[in-house]
């Protein structure tokens, strides 16, 4: 089918079905899978059955009356953006398309734009994102599908869209601030049923999220309260007495892990970690952000037996697969987040298992190698690709993740502070992101300040903070999964740094075994062990 799909010559396309396209020039890039390059555009079959109501509404209000009255809250908006200032007195917002000699009215509803630092520097649109769907609010962001509007307000040239593609971007990933340049921009639009409160509220999100607080003064020194290094000082006590509390692993990408007490470490990190991962039938990786359904399938590794158990509510029996690679299996390459990987799939019986698990279609990968991923790091590219060196599994960026105990028990102490008022409690221990590795005896947040790490006749290298997503937000309740604002919220208060909000660090497993043979072990993890920390 796929030899087939490409001998059709489709003379155009729309949104959804290119990587990257360039309005002026003869540069387009498809999407991969075939249904993505034929799907142009999704039809809205769930919004048909309310067009008659929505046509009722504006039958009643009439055109001409949504239309001053979008048009004026957009222009009141538009009016107030334009007077953020940071404490230097530089402009917060950049509004995109402003004329200021243009009605009203032929202003529209719409504000497109983007924000500044107080140095200077983009904010890029998914933090802006990220934040605003915190505070509940929705916008859209990125090129909205118009590159030549996009390429013309933010400044991109032919050459650097070429080069930011050519770097791994495309129009629907995180990618949202390269060599300086923003690839998108934010919109807001107003609709008949907005409110001058919920302009307000933006303009307070605005102001609360993004524009520097002037200088205060703290224990008679000034501090800007924005240029604060995400580690207290008063964390930078001497380090002494920590150990590795417990160690997780996680074989199915975005399945339940289990906890052992010892483990041993190959070239890829935790052995078996994150080895395997379910596709969606569209070839997309499957999470539990897309598909919560799978943070009920529980997992086990047996080391003696050699072999991975599974088991969910939703499948009568459990499933057993040997760890023993067997090249009978089909061998394919996949892309997984921008980076190649050889994969082995297994057959029906599992594929289906997995499918009533979950509920949908899907297919069961293994990862065999992942020597053919590349990532370009020319130039100040870096951020697109954490690591190019060190061989990972389907993780996201760093072999492992490390979590503090004490740096937890200082965020749920900022969460009984935010819980009152008659909020419901939210406690977030440890577990709920997801380490590997889980540490106590040190002072809060002082692992952000770790460079490398020594634990037992192991040592790691640290790759930075975590940058957390709505992920952690996903809870288990009674058998459901249920979805809140927090910790990431209280977290976006006080730990963002770059656009990003940090919560643990990653490490790669500083390996020093000659050959590639994953099967060869020379040392385990254990709980209980010291952890050395040098910065």
């Amino acid at each position: 089918m796929a030899e087939a799909a490409s001998l059709l010559n489709k003379t155009y396309f729309s949104g959804g079905t290119v990587a990257a396209s360039i309005a002026d020039i003869d540069f387009v890039q498809k999407r991969k899978g075939i249904e993505q390059t034929l799907e142009d555009g999704t039809i809205s079959f769930l919004s048909i059955s309310s067009l008659r109501y929505g046509f009722k509404i504006i039958d009643i209000l009439t055109i001409s009356a949504i239309a001053r009255h979008t048009a004026s809250l957009a222009t009141y908006v538009r009016n107030k953006m334009l007077e953020l200032k940071h404490s230097n007195e530089k402009n917060v917002c950049i509004i995109y398309g402003q004329d200021f000699k243009a009605n009203y009215l032929k202003m529209g509803p719409s504000i497109t734009f983007n924000l500044k630092r107080e140095d200077g520097t983009w904010f890029g649109y998914r933090e802006v994102e990220k934040l605003a769907s915190l505070s509940g609010i929705h916008l859209r962001t990125g090129c909205f599908c118009n590159p030549g509007a996009c390429a013309k307000y933010v400044g991109l040239s032919h050459s650097d869209l070429v080069s930011n593609f050519e770097a791994g971007h495309v129009c629907w990933d995180d990618n949202d601030v390269i060599n300086g340049k923003p690839t998108g921009a934010v919109r807001i639009s107003f609709g008949y049923m907005s409110t001058y409160e919920d302009a307000e509220e933006f303009l307070k999100f605005l102001q609360s999220s993004f524009v520097s607080k002037p200088a205060e003064l703290n224990n008679g020194y000034m501090v800007n309260m924005n240029t604060l290094s995400l580690v207290d000082d008063w964390c930078q006590q001497a380090i002494s007495d920590i150990r590795l509390k417990s160690i997780t692993i996680y074989p199915v990408k975005s399945c339940q892990g289990f906890s052992v007490q010892s483990w041993p470490l190959t070239t890829g990190g935790l052995k078996y970690d994150r080895e395997w991962l379910l596709q969606g039938s569209g070839g997309e990786v499957l999470t539990q952000k897309k598909v919560p359904e799978l943070s009920s399938i529980c997992t086990l590794i047996d080391l003696k037996l050699g072999k991975l158990f599974l088991e969910s509510p939703k499948c009568k029996d459990k499933l057993q697969i040997s760890l023993l690679k067997n090249l009978t299996h089909l061998s394919a390459e996949v892309d997984v987040y921008g980076q190649r990987y050889e994969v082995q799939s297994y057959g029906e019986n599992v594929n289906s298992w997995f499918s009533e698990a979950i509920g949908r279609p899907c297919t069961f990968m293994r990862c065999s190698s992942s020597k053919y991923r590349s990532c370009v790091t020319n130039g100040n590219r870096d951020h697109l690709c954490r690591d190019t060196r060190s061989k990972l599994s389907f993780v996201n960026e760093g072999q492992l993740l490390l979590v503090s105990e004490e740096s937890t028990s200082d965020l749920n102490s900022r969460l009984s502070l935010s819980n009152g008022n008659g909020k419901q409690q939210v406690f977030a221990d440890a577990m709920r992101f997801r380490p590997n590795i889980v540490v106590s005896g040190s002072t809060p947040y002082n692992e952000d300040n770790w460079k490398r790490l020594h634990i037992g006749d192991a040592y790691f290298t640290s790759m930075g903070g975590c940058n957390r997503c709505q992920m952690i937000n996903l809870y288990q309740s009674s058998g459901q999964v249920i979805k809140s604002k927090e910790p990431l919220a209280t977290l976006a208060s006080y730990r963002r740094k770059h656009g990003k909000i940090l919560f643990g660090v990653l490490l790669n497993y500083e390996d020093d075994m000659e050959g590639e043979d994953d099967a060869i072990v020379e040392r385990w993890l254990k709980v209980g062990q010291e952890v050395y920390p040098s910065t």
